[in-house]
């Protein structure tokens, strides 16, 4: 039996009985002890669902990880192409004028609302069942808007208009795309009629990393300014980034609802051996960008 001696809550000594073994304590390691465990369960409690690890879903961890890379790869790879932007609108340029610029920001807001419209129109009801494959296009697409726009400043003024409104067009699918996404998801991670606190704490997280990223890039952009070669070799850096731990945070989940693609791969699997996959197997074995449309004869 080991006896503990405490001194206001803290141990100062430790007595086995078997060996006649005393073993003093460090007060200094046992103060940092206190404070890491008091520091953890305040980080917890603020940036995770109440009741964790109990109230949501085993794939959560590993998904918001890999949510948190991509976020930060993402908010870099945004303030590199909105400095792009502002020049492409005339900042910095005396020969541009306000009013050039107004309409130029105005036409690409309205694609974008528009644009934004259709897609919803169009794949709103997609957006539930195919949720993996649709947040990861959404992230391409938000890439690819990044690319045009760190591009546009590069070409003839006459093109930058169009430019932006391609641009602006393909962030509304984002916007959609992406929104609904995450809200089928977080349906999935919340096990516990728990669906607002598991997104309240998703936007804490992601406000945490937007602060941090902010923070970065108020560091990066001076260094970049006036360096084209370098501005683009980190877009391709933080692209690279982003999309890796996209994928693995859409393969790190295991929804467990059948889509037409996972209910194809177990009538498959059902039909070869009798069988019926794991949740886990039916996710790994899903395609993210081809459907899978029915038994093979």
């Amino acid at each position: 039996m080991v006896y503990v001696e405490e001194y206001n809550g803290n141990p100062q000594a430790e007595f086995d009985e078997l060996t006649k073994t005393v073993k003093k304590t460090s007060v200094l390691s046992s103060k940092w002890s206190n404070f890491s465990t008091g520091f953890i369960a305040l980080f917890s409690s603020v940036f995770l669902p109440q009741g964790y690890p109990y109230t949501v879903t085993s794939d959560y961890l590993q998904y918001q990880i890999w949510d948190t890379i991509q976020a930060f790869a993402s908010s870099l790879s945004g303030a590199l192409s909105t400095s792009a932007v502002l020049r492409g609108v005339g900042v910095g340029n005396e020969s541009a004028t306000v009013l050039a610029a107004s309409l130029t920001w105005l036409l690409k807001d309205g694609t974008g609302m528009v644009g934004r419209i259709i897609f919803a129109w169009a794949k709103g009801s997609a957006l539930d069942s195919d949720c993996k494959r649709w947040r990861l296009v959404a992230d391409i697409l938000n890439d690819l808007a990044f690319f045009i726009e760190l591009l546009s400043p590069h070409l003839p003024r006459i093109f930058f208009a169009p430019l932006a409104c391609a641009a602006s067009l393909f962030r509304s699918i984002v916007g959609v795309a992406g929104g609904a996404t995450r809200t089928a998801i977080t349906r999935h991670q919340a096990r516990r009629e728990n669906l607002a606190d598991v997104a309240a704490k998703d936007g804490s997280q992601e406000t945490l990393v937007n602060v941090f990223s902010l923070i970065i890039s108020l560091i990066l952009l001076p260094l970049v300014d006036g360096r084209p070669e370098l501005v683009w070799t980190l877009f391709v850096l933080f692209t690279g980034v982003h999309l890796g731990a996209n994928y693995r945070a859409v393969r790190a989940l295991h929804l467990d609802t059948l889509n037409q693609s996972r209910l194809a791969i177990a009538v498959r699997q059902f039909i070869a051996d009798r069988t019926v996959p794991k949740i886990s197997e039916a996710n790994e074995r899903e395609p993210l960008f081809e459907q899978v449309t029915g038994p093979r004869h």
